[in-house]
């Protein structure tokens, strides 16, 4: 959700705050020019600093807006094309399934205090098993 909210501020930490910074969107969804999101955020974690990092670190386009949003909701947007980019499913499965980026959730590091950041609750292998299940099937929104 911290990369899906459904303002234009990056939260942060599993209370979901608001960026440290001031931070923002910005025009192209990776802050502003002086303090883009690259500015702090590289291709891998800092384990010096416990700044995250992942290729091509940003937030999801404004109209992919999570937060907030009941599962139902989400799963709608989510293969809505006028939200998704233009995404197929095929297209959908490789970027929830093989991006970089997504996939940081499971090696997300440590944060600035030196602490493990949690983990999704369910194995990478899992995920990646939904999300083929779940398009394969017809990408169903489910009703609960």
């Amino acid at each position: 959700m911290n990369c899906h909210p459904n303002d234009n501020i990056p939260k942060q930490g599993n209370d979901r705050h608001p960026h440290y910074f001031g931070m923002a969107r910005g025009e192209d969804d990776k802050g502003f020019q002086a303090t883009n999101c690259n500015t702090c955020h590289n291709f891998e974690n800092n384990t010096y600093s416990g700044v995250p990092g992942a290729p091509h670190w940003s937030l999801a386009p404004a109209r992919m807006g999570w937060e907030g949003l009941t599962r139902s909701q989400i799963a709608e947007r989510l293969i809505d094309k006028n939200a998704n980019g233009q995404r197929s499913f095929d297209e959908l499965v490789k970027h929830m399934t093989e991006d970089d980026l997504v996939l940081w959730a499971w090696t997300p590091g440590i944060d600035a205090n030196g602490q493990e950041r949690e983990i999704p609750p369910v194995s990478k292998e899992e995920f990646k098993n939904a999300v083929e299940y779940w398009f394969d099937n017809g990408a169903v929104i489910p009703t609960k």
